[in-house]
């Protein structure tokens, strides 16, 4: 099952139409993915039949530590987006020792209840994993998306492994950060993930841009990123090979 990340309308038919399972959607994928508007879910959620999971997040930063007045913020958000037609949330809080924030998170959970959850990268500086991982099951998310602790996913491929041994099927744990047709075999193939979380992004030249008005810190882009339904299909066609094959099965 192939999870594709996207921002706007446009990357996320593309993400459809390439066969992707499931959507998580966001804005600001330049930030790591902020908490999207009721008005983009809607639009979205009319024009694919896949469900579509919504990221809260109000802030970038890699911290993932909020104030009691940002946890208000996630917790409208999640109201607005439930009554919206999200079909699952994708968040994560931690307290300033890097431990998992059980109060913040019980509150978003009791909103968004009883759609399906998953703890985001938040996991990934947690100071404890082991511990991590029992109070997110605690907690009752239904997965966690993970680079191992690590950067990227293919070099977390070892606490990936191990996570999913650990986990026991109790939760699904979801590898995802820089994985590409190139490596998503290999991460598949070692870590026995039945999932995975990928953007298949591609730039895609800007139209009618002005040198007269930029937008944002960096004023020197002529170009936007966008999925690719050709890789969307490629990781797909490439993960349902190995599902279909016992080299799934052997490295589990």
């Amino acid at each position: 099952m192939m999870e594709v990340c996207v921002d706007n309308v446009e990357s996320a038919l593309n993400a459809y139409h390439g066969g992707a399972s499931r959507l998580e959607l966001c804005v600001a994928l330049s930030e790591g993915g902020l908490t999207p508007t009721p008005g983009l879910l809607r639009m979205i959620k009319s024009i694919v039949t896949i469900p579509v999971f919504v990221m809260l997040r109000p802030r970038g930063g890699d911290d993932f530590v909020y104030s009691c007045q940002e946890v208000e913020v996630m917790k409208y958000d999640a109201s607005i987006l439930k009554e919206s037609g999200a079909d699952g949330f994708v968040f994560g809080a931690l307290t300033p020792c890097g431990e998992i924030d059980k109060n913040a998170c019980r509150e978003i959970l009791d909103i968004v209840s009883p759609l399906p959850t998953t703890f985001h990268r938040a996991f990934d500086i947690c100071h404890d994993i082991q511990a991590s991982l029992a109070t997110i099951l605690e907690l009752g998310f239904s997965r966690i998306l993970t680079s191992g602790q690590e950067l990227t996913a293919e070099k977390g491929i070892p606490v990936l492994k191990k996570l999913i041994l650990d986990a026991n099927e109790r939760i699904t744990i979801m590898p995802g950060a820089g994985i590409t047709k190139s490596n998503v075999a290999d991460i598949l193939r070692q870590t026995g993930a039945r999932e995975f979380h990928a953007s298949a992004k591609v730039a895609k030249k800007s139209t009618g841009s002005s040198k007269r008005c930029t937008m944002g810190f960096n004023s020197n882009k002529d170009s936007v990123f966008i999925t690719s339904v050709e890789l969307v299909r490629e990781m797909v066609n490439i993960a349902n090979e190995i599902r279909k094959s016992s080299k799934w099965e052997i490295n589990v």
